[in-house]
């Protein structure tokens, strides 16, 4: 044996070593390859970490296997008037721990979902007010109507109230913390399961909830994670049925899981549109050979970058054909009127062109900032990127890292310390009002949550009028003129990059049957396994 295979065979036992265990029939061993960094629900605003908590936290509303709003901790809820929705909250609910669950429960995860280290800022508005009408009713006044405003609640988890106080974590746990809480090592949800033991980096243990007062679709007893960042250890450990699910399945490994005896490859259309960004906010950039200036705020270098990007090129080469290039920052399925908009087309000439009148003919240097365990092919599209930026004259210091140092970096908590950087994005909303406003809205820290993920800052205030306007608009075709208006705003600024909807790949054994949702939210509590 080679000494390459030597090495992949130790690495290989030694991670599974981590997760193999004695189970029966009914546990599923899950393997991603990105970790879980904390247990805190409000931490990270995150598909992968929103899906983990998933089975231990719950919302007021949940979602279902074709992403529809159904009741979870609220039994119902209703519009009294445009400005007052009313929430029926569910009886008999407790707690991991035993604590009820009751409507303070609520009010106290309004205040911390929206404090500072908070990364679920946009979830509640810092406007609203919740009220307690009595220990099972909660009213939420807006000082204007928002006909969307539980869209994004299945991942706005409720905490309880008296576990936090007693364990000294009323406030959130930021993403860019040092030092862990006892929330982000512990929970004490309402869901389905339990977590029995949690090393990070190592293994995650979630045990079914023997008191969980709903109804499980699936047959679970018990679930354990273990992160694996090698592609080629995650697929192996697949093939050998050492694990039941990853996630994702490389590319170039699909037809390999296909055309094995005991596992395929559950495919689908992604709803996650990644982007790439830049600083337009600071007078001078962090990282870049220019000084005294901040090229991006030029929209003529911005417009440059955009030509240079060959997206046929990434769809092949990269991605295999397994992406769908889009000229807007939301999927088309989420947005009636996309078809009417045409991506740019590659022109790498007129990209130097730009530059040279922009005062830069040849180019400069910058430091683009980019996940590597966290997007289907993520370090790969950006070294794709690297090389065509390269063709004219830009210079990009790629610096991929691991989701967890990637976040608390670029975050709002992390000082949105990047230049030039590279991100996905679903709505939580399922609408483009998120987008509107979550990532293109100008940056307010002071007065409101709007653009809490606009990490380069990009902000357009006739752009920002167009989407007060969104949120409040009852009638659809009125509403989907002003979404339009306002996404020609934003690509006439060319204020971001999109790139393309990448395809779910999800790899599960044929033991195993598991819905796959559009959202990319692999949620276990669905899952049955047999012998």
């Amino acid at each position: 044996m080679s000494v390459g295979r030597t090495l992949f065979a130790a690495t290989l036992a030694g991670t599974l070593a981590l997760a193999v265990s004695p189970a029966s029939s009914q546990t599923l061993r899950y393997a991603n390859q990105g970790d879980l960094k904390s247990l805190d629900p409000y931490t990270l605003n995150e598909s992968t970490t929103h899906a983990h908590l998933g089975h231990v936290y719950q919302g007021l509303t949940a979602r279902d296997k074709d992403l529809k709003i159904i009741p979870a901790l609220a039994e119902s809820w209703e519009t009294p008037e445009p400005t007052r929705w009313r929430f029926h909250l569910r009886k008999g609910v407790k707690f991991h721990n035993g604590d009820p669950f009751t409507a303070d429960d609520v009010l106290f995860s309004a205040d911390r979902v929206r404090k500072k280290g908070s990364n679920m800022q946009t979830r509640l508005a810092p406007d609203v007010k919740v009220i307690k009408v009595d220990d099972y009713t909660v009213d939420f006044v807006l000082p204007s109507p928002n006909p969307i405003l539980h869209n994004a609640w299945d991942v706005w988890y409720i905490m309880d109230k008296k576990w936090a106080e007693e364990n000294n974590v009323v406030d959130p746990t930021p993403v860019a913390a040092t030092t862990p809480s006892y929330a982000s090592l512990h929970e004490n949800g309402t869901g389905p399961f339990v977590i029995e033991s949690h090393q990070p980096g190592v293994k995650t243990v979630f045990k079914a909830n023997p008191n969980y007062w709903g109804k499980v679709e699936g047959n679970l007893k018990e679930i354990i994670f273990t992160p694996i960042a090698s592609d080629a250890t995650r697929v192996a450990a697949l093939l050998s049925g050492e694990v039941d699910v990853i996630e994702p399945v490389p590319i170039q490994d699909i037809s390999r899981v296909d055309s094995s005896p005991n596992a395929q490859v559950l495919k689908g259309a992604e709803l996650r549109t990644i982007f790439i960004g830049f600083d337009q906010v600071r007078d001078e950039l962090l990282y870049s050979s220019i000084k005294g200036k901040n090229p991006f705020k030029d929209i003529r270098v911005r417009e440059a970058f955009y030509k240079a990007i060959d997206i046929e090129l990434i769809k092949t080469r990269v991605m295999r054909g397994l992406s769908t290039p889009s000229a807007l920052m939301i999927a088309p399925e989420l947005f009636l009127l996309s078809k009417e908009f045409t991506r740019p087309k590659f022109d790498p000439e007129g990209a130097k062109k730009l530059l040279t009148e922009a005062g830069y003919p040849d180019g400069f240097e910058v430091t683009m900032d980019c996940p590597n365990d966290r997007y289907v092919n993520d370090a790969a599209i950006c070294q794709a990127v690297v090389g065509m930026l390269a063709r004219i004259g830009v210079k990009i210091n790629l610096l991929a890292q691991p989701k967890a140092q990637y976040f608390a970096k670029v975050l709002k908590q992390g000082g949105y310390q990047t230049s030039f950087y590279m991100l996905g994005w679903t709505p939580s909303t399922m609408d483009s009002h998120n987008v509107l406003f979550d990532i293109m809205g100008c940056r307010d820290d002071a007065k409101s949550s709007r653009g809490e993920a606009n990490l380069g800052g990009y902000c357009n205030k006739e752009f920002d009028a167009i989407t007060d306007k969104v949120l409040v608009e009852t009638d659809t075709a009125e509403r989907n003129q002003l979404i339009k208006q306002a996404y020609e705003i934003g690509n006439k600024d060319w204020s971001y990059i999109p790139l393309h909807q990448q395809a779910l790949a999800w790899g599960v054994s044929k033991k195993v049957n598991l819905p796959q949702r559009a959202d990319n939210l692999v949620m276990f509590h669905w899952a049955t396994k047999k012998e």
